[in-house]
């Protein structure tokens, strides 16, 4: 993204925390392509045979963000955060969906109006990480958006980085003590 969109962004973001019914139009197709890559980026993981879109990902996270109270989104570093944040809960709320017996267990509803999100890894995995995750927001909040970026948005070091203004050395120290703190904590909860 250029100096120029980024400029745009944030003063977007400002107008939306004003109250400026276009500048919810302005927004999207601003950052449309960014959420895409960073929703591609996470789920090119996926086990062959999946249908999952990052599309849906990507609408259903930006109808999220639009939806709540559009505030406090100072910069795109802070759109991006609560992006990455939308995308989690997403993300786990279909695993909770997924391994609940009352919707089913492990049958799969396929539903090809909504396009249904999946993630890689198995429901009881991504629901005891997202509850270690929110215990560890507690100890450590850099390193708990460190890994919601780097996890749920599938951002790189570099881009992770640039979104928490930090150097990417300190990106990859975080982000070994998150590793570290949340296997702990994951491996102690077995």
């Amino acid at each position: 993204m250029s100096d120029e969109s980024r400029n745009d962004v944030t003063r977007i973001l400002h107008a939306v925390e004003r109250g400026e019914a276009r500048a919810l139009d302005e927004l999207l197709p601003l950052v449309y392509d960014e959420l895409r890559l960073l929703a591609s980026q996470k789920l090119s993981h996926e086990s062959p045979g999946q249908t999952l879109q990052a599309t849906a990902l990507v609408h259903e996270a930006y109808l999220r963000l639009v939806g709540s109270d559009c505030g406090g989104w100072q910069n795109r570093t802070y759109f991006f955060g609560a992006a990455a944040e939308a995308m989690r809960r997403i993300l786990v709320e279909h695993a909770r969906k997924k391994r609940s017996k009352k919707r089913g267990g492990d049958r799969h509803r396929v539903d090809f109006a909504s396009a249904d999100v999946m993630a890689e890894e198995s429901p009881d995995d991504l629901i005891a990480l997202d509850e270690a995750l929110t215990e560890f927001s507690g100890t450590d909040p850099a390193g708990a958006e460190l890994v919601k970026l780097r996890f749920f948005a599938g951002l790189s070091f570099e881009q992770a980085a640039e979104l928490l203004d930090i150097s990417p050395a300190t990106a990859r120290r975080h982000w070994n003590y998150a590793r570290a703190w949340l296997y702990g904590r994951i491996c102690s909860a077995d």
